[in-house]
C-alpha cells in the first residue's frame, strides 16, 4: 500500500506543475516562456527558448518511460532538386565528433532504443528518437546533435546518397580489369536518394500526390526531390542550404517523457552554444489563391497494368480554407471532412462512389491542416474519362444537400466518442505519436499548446455549435462556392517509356557536358570510372574502420529476467477465456480465435473479401450507414481478420482460423460482443445491392495495387519465396500476397454483367461457420470489470452457432514452388527476397540465427546492398515462430549483384572473424526489439495468438544473451550454406523483366483473366 502510494507521489511529480521551473526561471542556457498542464493527456508541457541562439524546445513531462528527443530544422526547399532530403541522409555520414562513416547506421547495433530514424515533410526536416534507457537517450542525443550541426558532409557522401553517374556494375568491372564487360562498364545516373525517388515516382498514387501539391502549392517544392531535377544538384549547394538552415537559430527541439528536464537543457546547451544567433528561415509559404474563381490542371501519369484501362484517371476538386492557427475552426472543419465522407454510410461515398463515378478515394481526400492554411479535397480514383467533367458537379451538389439537411447530433458524438477513446488508450509510442501531430504545425506557426488543449478545444467547439448552425456556416463560409482547383491525372501508355527516355536525354547531356569538361570521352570515362572506384574503396574501409569514439549501451545493462506477464486462463461452456487484468484506463479490449480445420483453399482465398464485405453490406434490419454510427458511438472499433501461425514446437505444423477483435469502454462490452455478431453472422449477402457492393469493394482493393505492391514490394517478394517452404507462410500468402493480388485483380475484371454469384455462394458459406463452434478468447481489462466482462462473453458464445465447421480431411502440403522465380511488374527499381527453412521457436539454434540475422544485416549486408549497391534497403531477417532466415533488398537498382550478396553471405559468415563488440552489438540490436515498450492490450498476446508462453520466452531470451561466436558460425553454416547446396531456398524478384531473367527463372505473368 505505501508502496504504491510512493509510486502515485513519483508519478504525479513528473507533470506537477508546483514541481517544474517556473515562467521567467533561466535553466541551463534556456528561459522558460510558459508552461500548461494538460490533464486529459496526463502532462505539463513547457516551452523553453535557447538564450544565446533563440532556438525553440518544447518539453513534455509525463509518467511515460519511453523518452523521445527530437531536432528538426525549417528547410523550405529552394527547388525541385530535393536538396532538404539529401542533405538528411548525408548529415547522417559522419560528424566532428563522430567521424566515421555512417554513425547512423552503425548506431543502430549499439542502441537499446526502439526508435530511430530522420524524416523530410515539405517545409521542414526532423530527427527522432524513442528509448527507455537514460545513458542510451544521452548517448543518442549526442550522435543526432553532433550530426545535425557539425557533420562532415564529404562529397563522396553526397555522391553515394545523392546522385552521381558511374558505372553500372563497378565490382565486376574492378575483377575483370581489362576484360571488364562494356555492359558492367555502361555509365548510369547512381545514388541512394535518386534510386528512392526513381521508385516513388513509379508509384502513381504518389506522383499523384505530389504533382498535386505542386500545383495547390506551388510556393513549396518537391522536398523529396524530382529524379529529373535531382541531376542538378551540386555539392556546393548542398552545403550553403545546411548552413544556412540547419542552424540552432532555425531549429525546434522536442523532448517527452519522465526523465529530468535539467540533464537534457544541459547536454543540449553544451552543444547549442557554441553558436552566434541568425535569422531563421521563418517563411511560411500559403497555398494559391483560388478566390478569383476555378482553375483546373490535367498532367499524364502511369498505366496500371492490372485495373481495367477504362478506368484509370484520377481527379479531384479543392478548396482552400482558412488559417489553422485557428484550432478550434481547423477542428470544426475536420469533423466536417469526416462526417462528409469517412464510411460507407456517408454522403459523399454514397453519391461518387456507390453510384460508380469513381472506385475509391484519390491519396489528397479530406481535410489537410499540416499547413498556415487548410485545404479540403475530395476525389476518385478508377474513374472513366466520360465521368471525370462529372465530379464538380456531383460534389457540389451533395455538399449543397449536406448543408440543407444538416448534420446529426448523433453522428458528431460518434466522432467525439472515438477522440475519447483516443485519449484514454494508453499506447507504447504516446510520445512519438505527440511529436507527429505537434510538429508540422509547430513549423507553420500553430501554438503547440493550442494543439495539446483538447478539452479546451472540444469545449470551445460545444460552445460554438450550442449557438446552432455552426458547421453549416462553416460549409457556407468555405465550400459553398466554386472558387476551386481540378486536378486530374490522365494515364498514358507510353509514361514509363518517356521516363526512360528523358533519363538517357539527361544522362547523355551530363556525359557529354563532362567530355567537354575533361577535353575527350576517354578521360571523361576515366573520371567518371575513377571516382566510382575511389568510393568503392572509401565503402570497403568501412567494414574495418575503428568505431571506438561511438557511445553504447551494453548487454550487461539487458537484464536476464524479464518480469513475466500474469496471466489467467479459465474454461466455460464452449470457450477458453484468457484473462490479463491490469489498469486499462476504462476499456476492455477483446480477442478471440475461431480455429478451422481443413479449410478449402478456395474459401480461405475469399476470406479477406469476406471480412471487407461484412463491414460493407449492413443487415437485413440495420444499413451499414446505421452499423458504422453505433460501432461509433458504442466501440472502440471492431474488426475480423485472418489469422495463422507456425507451432512453436514445430514450424512445418500450422493452425488457421478467423480471428475477431474489439475495444470498447468497459459499460459497452455487451454492445460491442452484439454489434460484433451483427456483422458477422448477420450481414444480408441476399440484398438487391449485395453484388454491386461486392464487386465496389474489388475494384477498389485492385485499383492501385501496382502501387500498393511497390511501397512494400520486398515483403511481397519474401512472401513469395517463403510460401515454398512451410504451410504457414503458404497460408499468409494465399490471403496477403502477390495470389491474393491476383485473385482480387481476376474478380475485379469480371465484365459488369456478371453477377459475382459464385463468389457471394462462398462468401455465405464463410459466413455459417465464422462464429460456430468453439473460440478461443483473450480479454484485458481492469480486475474489477471481469466478472461482467464474463457474464457479456457467457451470453455472446451463447448466441453464436454450437456446431463447429467440419471439411473434408486435405492431405500434406507438398512444396513444389520453382527455386528461383520473377514477378514482371512496371518498377524502375526491383524489389527481392530469399528465404530458407530453420528450425522451430523453442530450438536452441533459433537464438543464434537471430543473432547472425543481425551480424549479417550491420556488418555485411547494408554495407554492400545499401552503400556499394546503391538500393534503398537490404538485409537479413530470422523469423523465430515462422522457421524461416531471409534476405531481402527494398528499391534495388543492381538485383543480380545482389542476389550474389544474398548466396555469398552465409560463407562470409562463416569465415569472418567476429570480435566479441561484434556479438555485443548484434544482441543488443536483437534486444531493442524484445524489450521494446508494449501497449497493455498487447500483452500476453504472444501466448494467445502464437502458443509462445512465458517461460518459453525466458528461455529463449537467456539463450540470445549466451549466443557465442562459434555457434554463429555453425547456423551459418548449417541454414545458409548447406541449405544452399541442396538448394533449399526460394528467390523472388519483383520488377521490370530485362535480359538476365533467363530461362533459369520461373516467370510468374500477373495476368487478368476475369475468373477466380
Amino acid at each position: 500500500m505505501l508502496q504504491n502510494a510512493a509510486k502515485s507521489a513519483a508519478r504525479k511529480a513528473v507533470t506537477e506543475l508546483s514541481q517544474l521551473p517556473k515562467p521567467g526561471d533561466k535553466l541551463h542556457g534556456f528561459t522558460l516562456l510558459r508552461a500548461k498542464h494538460v490533464p486529459e493527456l496526463e502532462l505539463t508541457a513547457l516551452h523553453l527558448q535557447h538564450d544565446k541562439t533563440g532556438a525553440e524546445h518544447l518539453h513534455i513531462a509525463r509518467d511515460d518511460s519511453n523518452n523521445v528527443f527530437s531536432i528538426g530544422f525549417k528547410t523550405n526547399p529552394p527547388d525541385d532538386t530535393g536538396v532538404p532530403h539529401i542533405l538528411e541522409h548525408t548529415t547522417l555520414c559522419g560528424s566532428e565528433k563522430y567521424p566515421i562513416r555512417d554513425p547512423f547506421f552503425k548506431m543502430l547495433p549499439r542502441t537499446l532504443s526502439n526508435f530511430m530514424n530522420a524524416f523530410t515533410a515539405s517545409d521542414h526536416t526532423f530527427y527522432p528518437f524513442a528509448t527507455t534507457n537514460a545513458q542510451d537517450f544521452k548517448n543518442l542525443m549526442s550522435v543526432y546533435l553532433d550530426a545535425t550541426l557539425r557533420p562532415l558532409l564529404k562529397q563522396s557522401d553526397f555522391t553515394q546518397e545523392g546522385w552521381r553517374i558511374g558505372p553500372e556494375n563497378p565490382q565486376a568491372m574492378l575483377a575483370a580489369g581489362s576484360h571488364a564487360k562494356p555492359e558492367d562498364r555502361k555509365l548510369v545516373f547512381k545514388g541512394v536518394v535518386y534510386n528512392e525517388m526513381k521508385g516513388q515516382m513509379s508509384d502513381a498514387g504518389y506522383l499523384f500526390y505530389i504533382r498535386f501539391q505542386d500545383h495547390i502549392f506551388p510556393d513549396i517544392n518537391n522536398s523529396g526531390g524530382d529524379p529529373q531535377k535531382i541531376t542538378d544538384l551540386t555539392y556546393k549547394q548542398l552545403k550553403e542550404f545546411h548552413a544556412e538552415h540547419y542552424h540552432p537559430s532555425n531549429a525546434k527541439v522536442f523532448t517527452y517523457g519522465d526523465m529530468p528536464l535539467a540533464d537534457h537543457l544541459k547536454e543540449i546547451d553544451a552543444q547549442l552554444g557554441a553558436f552566434e544567433k541568425i535569422r531563421g528561415d521563418v517563411a511560411i509559404h500559403r497555398p494559391i489563391d483560388l478566390s478569383s474563381g476555378p482553375r483546373e490542371v490535367r498532367l499524364v501519369g502511369p498505366v496500371d497494368p492490372l485495373v481495367d484501362l477504362n478506368k484509370q484517371f484520377k481527379t479531384s476538386i479543392s478548396w482552400v480554407l482558412g488559417d489553422t492557427t485557428d484550432v478550434v475552426e481547423s477542428f470544426s472543419l475536420a469533423l466536417i471532412s469526416a462526417l462528409l465522407s469517412d464510411g460507407y454510410g456517408s454522403p459523399l461515398y454514397k453519391g461518387l462512389i456507390d453510384t460508380g463515378l469513381g472506385t475509391d478515394w484519390s491519396p489528397n481526400t479530406g481535410y489537410d491542416s499540416s499547413g498556415r492554411l487548410g485545404i479540403f479535397s475530395i476525389g476518385l480514383t478508377g474513374v472513366q474519362e466520360s465521368d471525370v467533367p462529372k465530379l464538380k458537379e456531383e460534389v457540389q451538389k451533395i455538399l449543397r444537400t449536406a448543408r440543407d439537411k444538416g448534420f446529426e447530433r448523433s453522428k458528431i458524438d460518434g466522432y467525439l466518442h472515438q477522440m475519447e477513446l483516443g485519449l484514454k488508450h494508453k499506447t507504447a509510442n504516446f510520445g512519438m505519436s505527440l511529436l507527429h501531430r505537434l510538429k508540422p504545425k509547430w513549423f507553420t506557426g500553430v501554438d503547440p499548446f493550442d494543439s495539446l488543449a483538447w478539452n479546451e478545444t472540444l469545449a470551445a467547439f460545444e460552445t460554438e455549435y450550442a449557438k446552432g448552425g455552426y458547421l453549416e456556416k462553416l460549409m457556407d463560409k468555405y465550400l459553398l462556392n466554386d472558387n476551386t482547383l481540378t486536378f486530374t491525372m490522365t494515364p498514358s501508355a507510353n509514361f514509363g517509356e518517356d521516363l526512360v527516355k528523358e533519363e538517357e536525354a539527361r544522362l547523355s547531356k551530363k556525359i557529354s557536358e563532362a567530355i567537354s569538361s575533361a577535353g575527350g570521352e576517354e578521360k571523361a570515362r576515366a573520371a567518371f570510372e575513377e571516382r566510382e572506384l575511389g568510393l568503392l574503396a572509401e565503402q570497403g574501409k568501412s567494414n574495418t574502420e575503428d568505431l571506438s569514439c561511438l557511445p553504447s549501451v551494453h548487454v550487461q545493462d539487458i537484464p536476464r529476467q524479464k518480469e513475466p506477464v500474469a496471466l489467467r486462463d479459465e474454461t466455460t461452456d464452449r470457450v477458453k477465456i484468457q484473462w490479463r487484468e491490469a489498469p486499462t484506463n476504462g476499456l476492455t479490449y477483446f480477442r478471440a480465435v475461431n480455429t478451422l480445420e481443413n479449410l478449402p483453399d478456395e474459401l480461405r482465398n475469399l476470406i479477406p473479401l469476406f471480412t471487407d464485405a461484412i463491414m460493407r453490406l449492413g443487415t437485413k434490419d440495420l444499413t451499414m450507414e446505421q452499423l458504422e454510427d453505433l460501432i461509433k458511438l458504442k466501440t472502440g472499433g471492431i474488426s475480423v481478420g485472418y489469422h495463422s501461425t507456425s507451432q512453436p514446437t514445430d514450424f512445418m505444423q500450422a493452425t488457421e482460423g478467423l480471428m475477431f477483435t474489439g475495444m470498447a469502454l468497459d459499460r459497452n462490452v455487451p454492445i460491442m460482443f452484439e454489434l460484433l455478431r451483427k456483422v458477422v453472422v448477420d450481414t444480408n449477402f441476399d440484398s438487391p445491392e449485395a453484388a454491386q457492393q461486392i464487386r465496389q469493394l474489388l475494384e477498389a482493393s485492385a485499383d492501385g495495387v501496382v502501387n500498393d505492391i511497390a511501397s512494400s514490394g520486398h515483403a511481397f517478394a519474401r512472401r513469395a519465396a517463403e510460401a515454398g517452404l512451410t504451410w504457414d507462410a503458404f497460408l499468409k500468402e494465399q490471403v496477403s500476397g502477390l495470389s491474393q493480388v491476383k485473385l482480387i485483380t481476376n474478380l475485379a475484371s469480371r465484365p459488369e454483367s456478371d453477377g459475382l454469384e459464385d463468389v457471394i455462394g462462398k462468401l455465405k458459406t464463410i459466413q455459417q461457420f465464422a462464429l460456430a463452434g468453439s473460440l478461443r478468447t483473450a480479454i484485458t481489462c481492469d480486475s474489477e470489470n471481469a466478472e461482467a466482462n464474463r457474464k457479456a462473453l457467457s451470453t455472446f458464445v451463447g448466441s453464436l452457432p454450437a456446431q463447429s465447421a467440419t471439411f473434408p480431411r486435405r492431405e500434406a502440403p507438398k512444396f513444389s514452388r520453382d527455386i528461383k522465380s520473377f514477378y514482371p511488374l512496371p518498377y524502375q527499381v526491383y524489389y527481392g527476397g530469399l528465404a530458407l527453412p530453420t528450425v522451430s521457436y523453442t530450438s536452441p539454434q533459433g537464438a543464434s540465427l537471430q543473432i547472425l540475422s543481425q551480424l549479417l544485416t550491420h556488418k555485411h549486408l547494408h554495407h554492400e546492398i545499401r552503400e556499394k549497391g546503391g538500393a534503398y534497403g537490404g538485409g537479413a531477417y530470422s523469423r523465430a515462430i515462422d522457421g524461416i532466415f531471409g534476405f531481402y533488398s527494398y528499391r534495388d537498382p543492381n538485383p543480380l549483384n545482389t542476389i550474389k550478396i544474398m548466396r555469398s553471405a552465409g560463407q562470409w559468415a562463416v569465415d569472418k572473424e567476429w570480435s566479441d563488440r561484434d556479438l555485443e552489438d548484434a544482441k543488443i540490436s536483437v534486444f531493442q526489439g524484445v524489450d521494446a515498450p508494449r501497449a497493455v492490450n498487447e500483452e500476453g498476446m504472444g501466448n494467445f495468438l502464437y502458443g509462445v508462453t512465458e517461460e518459453m520466452k525466458q528461455k529463449r531470451r537467456e539463450q540470445m544473451l549466451d549466443v557465442t561466436k562459434d555457434q554463429v558460425r555453425e547456423v551459418a553454416q548449417k541454414f545458409i550454406v548447406d541449405a544452399l547446396e541442396k538448394q533449399s531456398e526460394r528467390l523472388v524478384f519483383l520488377g521490370e523483366k530485362r535480359e538476365w531473367v533467363d530461362q533459369s527463372w520461373a516467370v510468374k505473368e500477373m495476368e487478368i483473366n476475369g475468373s477466380e
